[in-house]
Parts: C-alpha cells; sequence; structure tokens
C-alpha cells in the first residue's frame, strides 16, 4: 500500500549532505547503467524515475517530452509507486502554461520550497504534497533547446539541501537527453531508410521496362530487346542516337533495372564544363590543388562507386582527356587533381553520343582505342521521323505528363495527330513534347485540335505524290502514300490497308470506298492483319 501524503511527511526523516550525496552517487550509477543499455525509451523513463523514487527519495518523478514544433509538451513517464491509474499520454501542457508549460517557453529550471506558494501550479495529476518543494528541470537538445521537462518532489521539507538537489535532477536530465537523443536519431534514421526504399521503389516504377516501353516499332522493340539484356551485366553501354531521342532515359533504365540498382546514379554532361573543370568534376580534386580548392572534394567516379557512371556529349571531349579517361576504363583506378594516392573503383560506364563516332575516329578526332573500350554494347536509338508509327502513343503518353502537371484532362483530337504524324521532326521526342506542352497551354478548354498545334510552331507538310515505279526503290512509309497508290502491287496487304486508313483520316468507310470494299471487309482485314487503330 502507498503511504499518504500526511504520512510520507512525518515518516521521511531529513538526510544529513553525506548521507544525500551518497544516495545521488548510487542513484546516478544506476542511471547511467539504464542509459547505456537502453532499448526502449518509455521502458528507460520508467526505470529512471523508479531509482529516482527508491534511492534518491525522489517521489512522483515525471518526465514529458514536447513535439516537433515544440509547442506542447505531452506527459510520456510518471512514477506513483503502486498507483498505476495516472496513463500517461494523456496529460499535456502548451508552451508557457503551468510550471511545466513555463520551463518549455523559457528553459529555465524552477525550484519551488512550497507547492502552496505557487498559484500558477495546475497539478492537473493531482498527487502532490502542497506543503513540500518541487523541482523540475529542462531537458535540451544538442543545440540547446529545450525539448522536455523532467520533475519530481522530495520527500522533505525546504532545506539547504534543496540546491544539491536540484543539481542532481540537471544531471539526470542532461544523461536523459543523450538517451532521447539517441532514439529520436535511430526514429530518424528508420524513417529515412523507409523513406529511401519507398523511393528505390518509386525509381524502379518509373524506370521499369513497362513504362520505358513507349512505342512498337520493330526498330523501337529491338532498342527495348537490347536495354533489357545489357541491363543485367556490367557491360560499358554506348548510346547512340540524334539529340532528344531519349538516351539518358535509356541509360537511366539500364541503371534501374540492373544489379546496380540499389548504389548511386551519377550523371555528367561533358559537353557543360571545360576541361579545366571537367578532370576535377570527374576525378575530384585534394585541398590546395587550385585556387578556389578549399577542401577535398569527391569526383563523380568517387561518387558513383559500386554504382553506374552516364557521361552525356562523350564526342565532346578533347582528345588529351580522352586518354585520361581511357586510363580510369582500363585500369579502374586514378588520382585526384593534385594528388598521389591511387583510388580504385568499381563502377558501371554508360556513354551517349549524338555524333557518328567511327566519322570521329576517322577524322582524328576521337582516339580509336577509346573508341573501342567504349564501344562494347552500341544500342542505337532510330529518330522519330524513321518510326512515325509510334507517334500517336507517344502524345498520348507525353500529354498524360502534361495533363498531370497542369492537373486538368488534355485530348488530342484525331486532325492534330495527323499533323503531329506529317512533321519531320528533327528535335525528336524532346521536340514533340515541347510542342504538346505549348499546344496544352494555348488549348484553353484543354481539346487540342490542329489549330492549337500549328500556333505551337508544327507547320502541317503534305506528303509527295511519288509514281509508282519508285514506290519500292524509295521505301516509303504508309503515311506518305497517296489514295493513286492504294492498288499497287508492291505493296503487300497491310501496308494497302494502313495507306488507305491514314489518307482517310481512320474513318474506316472512307478508307473501305478507296480500297472498293465494304466497311464490313476492312474491319475483318484490320482485325486478321492485326492493326492497332488506336497506335498508329
Amino acid at each position: 500500500m502507498m503511504m499518504s501524503k500526511d504520512s510520507l511527511l512525518s515518516a521521511t526523516p531529513a538526510l544529513s549532505r553525506a548521507s544525500l550525496l551518497e544516495n545521488e552517487t548510487s542513484a546516478l550509477n544506476k542511471i547511467s547503467q539504464i542509459v547505456c543499455h537502453s532499448d526502449n525509451i518509455e521502458k528507460t523513463f520508467d526505470e529512471v524515475l523508479q531509482v529516482l523514487h527508491t534511492v534518491a527519495d525522489l517521489h512522483y518523478g515525471l518526465i514529458s517530452i514536447s513535439d516537433a514544433e515544440h509547442s506542447a509538451v505531452q506527459l510520456t513517464s510518471i512514477y506513483t509507486g503502486d498507483d498505476n491509474s495516472i496513463k500517461p499520454g494523456r496529460v499535456k501542457y502548451r508552451s508557457g502554461e503551468g510550471i511545466i508549460g513555463r520551463i518549455l517557453s523559457h528553459g529555465n529550471p524552477i525550484v519551488l520550497g512550497r507547492i502552496s506558494s505557487e498559484p500558477n501550479f495546475l497539478d492537473r495529476l493531482a498527487i502532490y504534497d502542497y506543503e513540500l518543494p518541487f523541482i523540475a528541470v529542462p531537458i535540451e537538445n544538442c543545440a540547446g533547446k529545450t525539448i522536455g521537462v523532467l520533475a519530481a518532489q522530495p520527500s522533505t521539507p525546504a532545506d539547504d539541501l534543496l540546491s544539491v538537489r536540484l543539481r542532481f535532477m540537471e544531471t539526470v536530465a542532461h544523461m536523459l537527453s543523450q538517451t532521447v537523443r539517441l532514439v529520436i536519431n535511430v526514429e530518424r534514421g528508420e524513417e529515412l531508410a523507409s523513406e529511401r526504399d519507398e523511393l528505390r521503389r518509386e525509381v524502379r516504377a518509373n524506370f521499369g521496362f513497362e513504362k520505358l516501353v513507349i512505342g512498337h516499332t520493330s526498330s523501337m522493340r529491338r532498342v527495348f530487346d537490347q536495354v533489357r539484356r545489357v541491363a543485367k551485366w556490367d557491360s560499358t553501354v554506348l548510346v547512340l542516337g540524334e539529340s532528344g531521342t531519349g538516351k539518358e532515359l535509356i541509360s537511366t533504365a539500364i541503371h534501374y533495372n540492373s544489379p546496380r540498382a540499389k548504389q548511386a546514379y551519377v550523371r555528367l554532361n561533358c559537353a557543360a564544363l571545360p576541361e579545366t573543370l571537367l578532370e576535377s568534376e570527374l576525378f575530384g580534386h585534394e585541398k590546395g590543388a587550385f585556387t578556389g580548392a578549399v577542401k577535398q572534394r569527391k569526383g563523380r567516379f568517387e561518387q558513383a562507386d559500386g554504382g553506374t557512371l552516364f557521361l552525356d556529349e562523350i564526342g565532346e571531349i578533347s582528345p588529351m582527356f580522352q586518354a585520361k579517361l581511357l586510363r580510369i576504363l582500363q585500369e579502374g583506378e586514378f588520382e585526384r587533381v593534385g594528388g598521389t594516392q591511387t583510388i580504385k573503383v568499381d563502377l558501371r560506364i554508360v556513354a551517349a553520343t549524338n555524333r557518328t563516332l567511327e566519322a570521329e575516329v576517322d577524322k582524328g578526332k576521337f582516339r580509336e582505342d577509346l573508341y573501342y573500350r567504349l564501344n562494347v554494347m552500341p544500342i542505337q536509338i532510330p529518330p522519330l521521323r524513321e518510326r512515325k508509327a509510334d507517334i500517336p502513343e507517344l502524345a498520348e503518353f507525353l500529354l498524360g505528363k502534361i495533363a498531370e502537371k497542369q492537373k486538368r484532362e488534355l485530348k488530342l483530337t484525331n486532325s492534330a495527330v495527323r499533323m503531329l504524324m506529317n512533321y519531320h521532326w528533327p528535335g525528336n521526342v524532346r521536340e514533340l513534347e515541347n510542342c504538346l506542352e505549348r499546344a496544352a497551354v494555348m488549348s484553353e478548354q484543354g481539346n487540342i485540335d490542329s489549330d492549337v498545334i500549328s500556333l505551337s510552331g508544327v507547320q502541317y507538310t503534305q506528303a509527295p505524290i511519288v509514281p509508282h515505279a519508285q514506290l519500292k526503290q524509295t521505301q516509303l512509309t504508309p503515311s506518305q502514300l497517296n489514295p493513286t497508290d492504294l492498288h499497287d502491287n508492291s505493296l503487300d496487304e497491310r501496308e494497302r490497308v494502313i495507306a488507305a486508313l491514314e489518307q482517310a483520316g481512320w474513318v474506316q468507310a472512307k478508307a473501305a470506298r478507296l480500297l472498293n470494299m465494304t466497311p464490313r471487309q476492312i474491319a475483318y482485314r484490320i482485325q486478321t492483319l492485326n492493326i492497332n487503330v488506336r497506335k498508329i
């Protein structure tokens, strides 16, 4: 049974200074062991308060921890002996409210010689003896910000040892601050790990092959198959293609679908930096290596250790720098600028260029040995003008991204799609995306038709009429054919049907008349010839 307040007051004799110091030393030893073996913050708090009660003669101890904004404290633990009626978490103090809230507000300890003398004492717990002292001290973080409060009541009236008890409580609060800091760091680490794993899942979802495969032409299917195969291995990849074809997207997909996906993916545009800065950017530098090098810095190769390094515009580097790059590709080692220590790295190189490197080698502008070192697994991305059948699907995908950004629904009309398919797209997919974004801005209702596409800078170009005899030699795509060409025997049936559909604006009844078929016959042909009307 817990003793009453009156009996506690009368039964507890005053301690001598020596006895008090001995008790506090013993209590600190026990508390230090509890804190060192802490694996649960609530259990630690409970055990510390129990030591205060049984060894240091400080009763009804409580610990309150503030919220994230430090605007309120919530009772976390309290020790009342055998009375378990008080539930931590139900009692809160706002900043400046009562004794506990005042400590949270100004961060200074408060010592009451007698509780009854303090009108601001709220007594929400209804457990303290109003004729006894009360000590409350702040729990601070490493920046000195108050994050909680430790409080307790001595079992004897105020005397000249009250200051000794205050110093003891402040020591305990400091030890508890270390525990709180450690637990917060662990929880934050777990939170960061969870965020990291979630980001990895999101990245893999965004750069998975199901997201990458935008296009169904044979040339793009070949690219997707190459990416899928090469991602599993560590072979150096050289991505070739015109500007705007999506070389960086291919590189990203290779990394995030490879065994190195959990490691760093580092990018560098070699054309964006002069040679003097490029060397420091790639290899890093030591402190004092040049003016402005105030500290050691890791380069992109070190940052990508264990992962993938994407070198864009690799064809733009000078012959002198090519020799330095060749060494690290051969040996896997380098020195920082201004340093002598050899650093070894394990990473995968994916390079990209819009130049024809074979021609650059013939001209003496690109080292032949470096070319063959990079050209282990070449992936050639076709320009958009060579895969116009992918434009409707690409436009739909890109317009979906723009609609998500603008938070509204956007639609392309058939006339707009036909206009997009009859443009030669020198800027490739990047130009298509820019064109659609401009058109979306010009479209107030979100319905993008050919007039809006025209305003965005794309002009419709009608395909020229080509004599029948030249069709086979010029290898025109179905979108370039005219109605007079539809019955040419040099075309197979699928090409004739697709050409008629394009000339008819994808209206099946019109295409049937061009081919001297009934609507039912052309619908059957579309089905049997596996023509995807929506995507083509």
